[in-house]
């Protein structure tokens, strides 16, 4: 078993690692070559005026873009924001939702992680996510992010955006996405919570790091950037360049597969494969500070701002779009939320209303700057009341001790989010009709915009999402298993893991 455990790790390893041109690069060269046919174009001799066409200086080649500084600035400030939804939004969300005697072991699990993730995504993530590869992965380009600084030139490399010729520094948009794979390991935690061995968590994070998320990364939004577009002609050579799930024409504004979903599946097969908590379903598990819970909702809400508008790459009419609709979704769900528990327990509770907020956010990352703001309110209440039957009845239905319910919270909302952004991205309904065939770049008229067509596309997505990630977790946490073991002794489990595993506590009496 351990062999053949061993051999499929290996195998995910070495498959795709190929390729080592990045796309921005590839932007780059045909640029280049459109000023050089330019140049040479300009340079000709007119048969009128010999004499005057000799004597005339050749044109010069068209200057490179370079980075807006206001563009540049959101996008720090959009990374910044996205910090503050892990540590510490996510941490004191997760953090008062457990019993006191753990509290401490939470927001290490969250800090940890999320530090481990950016620190391997400078190394090798980045650069196997974001250049060009195959389908499934990228190359090594920008291992340990050489090439960001270009020693001839004397600048920094540029990262296109989703406009032809506006780009931001390589190194930004490299950061921004470094906090997207810290916070999707990170939410991991909450599904095995108060039961995991430190040092396990670790490994596994490690293991579907590299073998879940950066392939996700690569296969919904690696693409060869706008500029690389410049005539119909190269249209499909370029997306046959693209990650796989791009290709297919799949909609994911900020992350509802690759984060989202990505992340619900690995902590569904987590709290299988780690087992129930001792006395689950005979003692109380109720949350120790639903006030620090609040806390971490809102801080959560506020970065999510940076999270999905950020997502635009420029400040403009886009990002508007994914901000307003991160705002009005999220106030949907709550509202949505707190009225199911109405109707069903007759009391609204805070911490509903602190789950329909997480619940409206997650469902309008894949369509925030995908759908009008009618749609978003939609989508909006809908989460709401949808992953209130997440955490009640479809939790009962799967049986497992998903802790802080991810799937029933991230896995259900990403999944209902990705699905209507096919429906609500319709100009018919408001939306801005981004086409699902990138070949083209555009926008297509409400005539030939296909709903059931485009949600097609976007349950495939879905679909490989799940299964992608399904497998590589159940591999991953395997492998751990085997090698250190996942779970705590029940004596230290009881005790609480924030003395046993780290020999201090959260609070002093």
């Amino acid at each position: 078993m351990r062999k053949l455990i061993a051999s499929l790790a290996l195998g995910l390893a070495a498959f795709g690692i190929l390729g080592v041109a990045h796309a921005q690069d590839a932007a780059a060269s045909a640029a280049a070559v459109a000023s050089a046919v330019e140049a040479v174009a300009a340079s000709a001799p007119d048969a009128a005026a010999p004499v005057a066409a000799e004597a005339a200086p050749a044109a010069a080649p068209a200057a490179a873009p370079t980075p807006n500084k206001g563009d540049t600035a959101w996008m720090m400030v959009s990374t910044l924001l996205v910090i503050l939804m892990v540590v510490p939004g996510l941490a004191l969300f997760y953090g008062g939702l457990v019993r006191s005697k753990n509290m401490l072991s939470v927001l290490m699990q969250v800090m940890v992680t999320f530090s481990l993730i950016v620190v391997l995504w400078f190394i090798y993530g980045y650069s196997l996510a974001f250049t060009e590869g195959n389908a499934y992965i990228g190359g090594l380009d920008r291992l340990f992010m050489k090439g960001v600084w270009d020693n001839v030139a004397g600048t920094f490399a540029n990262a296109a955006t989703f406009s032809k010729g506006v780009v931001i520094p390589e190194i930004v948009f490299a950061s921004f996405q470094a906090t997207f794979a810290g916070i999707t390991c990170a939410l991991i935690v909450g599904a095995f919570a108060e039961r995991i061995k430190f040092s396990a968590v670790l490994l596994f994070m490690v293991l579907w790091f590299t073998f879940s998320y950066i392939p996700m990364a690569h296969m919904v939004w690696f693409w060869m950037g706008p500029d690389a577009y410049s005539s119909p002609e190269v249209a499909e050579a370029m997306t046959a360049k693209a990650g796989l799930i791009w290709q297919h024409g799949a909609l994911d504004f900020a992350g509802g597969t690759v984060v989202h979903i990505n992340a619900a599946v690995a902590g569904l097969v987590g709290a299988y494969m780690v087992g129930k908590r001792v006395g689950y379903g005979k003692e109380a598990f109720t949350p120790h500070s639903l006030t620090l819970t609040m806390v971490g909702a809102s801080l959560l809400w506020v970065g999510w701002f940076g999270f999905n508008a950020g997502s635009a790459l420029e400040a403009n009419g886009f990002a508007a779009l994914a901000f307003v609709n991160t705002l009005a979704a999220t106030a949907a769900a709550v509202l949505g939320w707190i009225l199911g528990e109405a109707l069903l327990k007759g009391k609204a509770s805070m911490l509903g209303a602190a789950s329909g907020a997480v619940a409206g956010l997650v469902a309008i990352t894949p369509a925030a700057g995908n759908v009008g703001i009618g749609g978003a309110l939609i989508i909006g209440l809908l989460a709401g009341l949808i992953c209130l039957w997440g955490v009640t009845g479809l939790k009962k239905l799967l049986g497992a001790d998903d802790s802080l319910d991810v799937f029933g919270v991230h896995g259900v909302g990403g999944i209902l989010g990705a699905l209507l952004t096919g429906v609500f991205n319709s100009p018919n309904l408001g939306g801005p009709s981004l086409v699902s065939d990138w070949t083209t770049v555009a926008m297509v008229t409400p005539e030939a915009y296909s709903i059931a067509g485009q949600v097609w596309i976007q349950a495939k997505g879905v679909l490989i999402t799940i299964a992608w990630s399904g497998v590589v977790s159940l591999i991953a946490y395997k492998i751990v298993d085997v090698v250190i073991g996942l779970r705590v002794p029940e004596e230290e489990e009881r005790e609480g893991l924030d003395i046993t595993s780290h020999g201090e506590t959260a609070y002093h009496k």
